[in-house]
């Protein structure tokens, strides 16, 4: 009893603390999502326009949710959670939207936000079934996900010079 009392403790401690969170449906790579802690569950907010996606996530599913530390980066948790979808306009999806409100950064049409969200979007709760996972072994490195981003191109050897001269005329 005591060890599923600290498991939940800690679970809770580490989820509410750090503003990043790792998780992996069924069938699909783990994601970092931001997400609020809220009345005991991990709350997400995606899949629609300008909101992160949320992928293999469905109601009534499960997912593992790695914790990882905000001042050095490292795992501190994985447990396992139950998928709950909030149906737009219940009175748990309006608390729910109201926290994530407040720390939903850049959003691009401010307080018209949760109009869209109840819209186009999904609002999930993660929560913790009481089961955490041990601390890995080995090296969990995996390739990256596939994107249309690219890294820029190194400066070429002679435009630090270029730049400096023109700033002595």
């Amino acid at each position: 009893m005591t060890s599923e009392l600290l498991d939940r403790a800690l679970v809770e401690e580490a989820t509410k603390k750090s503003g990043l969170i790792w998780v992996e449906g069924p069938g699909g790579p783990a994601r970092a999502l931001w997400h609020v802690w809220h009345e005991g569950a991990a709350c997400l907010v995606g899949d629609g326009p300008g909101e992160q996606p949320l992928p293999g996530l469905t109601d009534g599913g499960t997912a593992e949710v790695t914790v990882r530390s905000k001042d050095k980066g490292g795992r501190l948790v994985s447990w396992t959670a139950t998928v709950v979808e909030l149906p737009p306009g219940s009175e748990a999806w309006q608390a729910t939207v109201g926290e994530l409100k407040g720390k939903r950064l850049n959003a691009p049409d401010g307080e018209a936000m949760t109009d869209r969200w109840s819209r186009e979007c999904r609002v999930l709760r993660l929560e913790p079934t009481g089961v955490t996972a041990g601390l890995p072994d080995g090296d969990l490195a995996a390739p990256p996900l596939p994107t249309p981003a690219t890294t820029r191109e190194p400066i070429p050897a002679g435009l630090p010079r270029l730049l400096m001269k023109r700033r002595k005329r």
